[in-house]
């Protein structure tokens, strides 16, 4: 897959092209990106999401609280495994925003993108002050020569329902449904960074992950048995997502990761995290002790989850 950020127009290739932010890239999603990819092959030509980056919400509505379930590379690594062909990112600005449904067409889907088909929803808008709908884009269709295939209502519902419950599922820590709606482990991306060093005194050394993109949805504070990829191998652990109440005396959110098994430094890797099953809520302890105590009981809780769930 290739992905493209420079909207050029020496970009030859004809192609079947659908739009959306497509978040999460869940299963709903996959249908429609199976649909795009099937008939890219079916006629000759290469399959093409057009989305938009940053979320329009976050240009025009300046709304600092909106989360995504993907960063944009996360987005892009789903994507490729799908077979998707090319991944064109359009940078979204208010300027953009002002551009005509006509211009949107000619300029970006005809021009530069060279849609031979384009793959819609049924009630999708586009053009300034989302004017323009499926219709429109029909006879946009009749015009410069390419035909337009509807996404049914059921479906749009589907990736509608399946974000929502996502989220929803995401802010309870709900992993489980969450993944399940996913079709893969939910995930953070992030680089280890130096922490206080307080894991590693009571014989719980931790990874602290930094993640640099602040509109990344955090799941609900608490313990996680979790899996991360670590040069070809697979090791396993349990990630605290909170603010350590017992030993912290601000309120700044940390995600904090327990390997089992693993003793060479993570300092400055970058690391993929599957988040598998959830433990517990984060809780304040009266002493370090006691602290200590509940994590032995965390990482006796998280072998055996792994032990009955092997294919995880």
């Amino acid at each position: 897959m290739k992905i493209i950020q420079t909207l050029q127009s020496d970009f030859k290739t004809n192609t079947v092209v659908t739009i959306g932010t497509f978040d999460g890239v869940h299963i709903g999603h996959k249908k429609i990106i199976e649909r795009l990819v099937s008939s890219a092959k079916k006629n000759n030509l290469k399959s093409a999401i057009l989305t938009f980056f940053p979320h329009p919400r976050m240009v025009l509505q300046k709304d600092p609280s909106i989360k995504l379930l993907n960063t944009l590379d996360e987005k892009a690594a789903i994507l490729e495994s799908l077979g998707l062909d090319y991944l064109v990112v359009k940078k979204f600005t208010k300027a953009f925003s002002r551009l005509s449904a006509e211009a949107f067409v000619s300029n970006i889907l005809v021009d530069t993108l060279h849609a031979k088909k384009v793959i819609i929803g049924y009630d999708h808008h586009f053009g300034r002050n989302r004017t323009a709908n499926i219709n429109d884009l029909r006879d946009f269709g009749k015009k410069h020569d390419f035909q337009v295939e509807e996404i049914t209502a059921q479906d749009i519902n589907d990736v509608s329902v399946s974000s929502t419950k996502i989220r929803t599922a995401l802010e309870n820590g709900d992993i489980q449904t969450a993944n399940s709606y996913l079709g893969y482990h939910y995930m953070l991306n992030g680089t280890v960074v130096h922490g206080k060093g307080l894991g590693k005194q009571i014989g719980f050394p931790t990874a602290n992950l930094y993640i640099a993109e602040k509109y990344k949805l955090i799941p609900r504070h608490g313990v996680y048995v979790i899996k991360a990829h670590i040069e070809n191998e697979t090791f396993y652990g349990m990630m605290n997502i909170g603010t350590n109440p017992t030993v912290n005396e601000t309120d700044t959110q940390s995600v904090e990761i327990n390997f089992f098994n693993l003793q060479a430094s993570l300092y400055y890797k970058k690391l993929t995290v599957c988040m598998l099953h959830r433990i517990r809520d984060e809780q304040k302890f009266n002493s370090v002790a006691d602290l200590k105590i509940q994590l032995q009981k965390d990482k006796n809780a998280a072998l055996q989850y792994l032990q009955t769930h092997a294919n995880n």
